[in-house]
């Protein structure tokens, strides 16, 4: 029988690691300097031209069905697996369609501020001025 080897203590508090400093753009905003302001307000735009986009195509597609019935009453009077197609899409797609949108709002809010945080945090992707 070979005997047991010798166990190695590893402590992560004795690593010592180096402060890192903050980014100019950082400071800016910690400071609310006018070009803190205007990084904030740069995010905001972007956050509102995501969700005025989005909910342009929720209106398009949602509240262009009604005027499609109308328009096309044949659409309307329609019928798919012995439903009213109005109500089908309606009643029951719409909710899948509000779903999927939510899910794709989501996703390019959460782009929008990683994109943000890459500015702000700078990644060591410029030297420092």
């Amino acid at each position: 029988m070979e005997p047991p080897t010798p166990r190695v203590r590893v402590v992560l508090g004795d690593v010592s690691r180096a402060r890192i400093q903050p980014a100019r753009a950082r400071v800016e905003l910690e400071e609310q300097s006018p070009v803190g302001a205007a990084l904030a307000r740069g995010l905001v735009r972007a956050q509102l031209s995501v969700a005025v986009r989005l909910a342009a195509v929720v209106a398009v597609g949602l509240g262009g069905l009604p005027l499609l019935f109308a328009a096309a009453p044949a659409v309307a009077h329609a019928r798919l697996f012995g439903v009213s197609l109005p109500w089908l899409l309606l009643g029951a797609l719409a909710y899948p369609f509000l779903y999927v949108i939510g899910v794709v709002y989501v996703h390019l809010a959460e782009r929008n501020e990683q994109e943000f945080l890459a500015l702000v945090e700078d990644r060591g992707q410029h030297p420092p001025t």
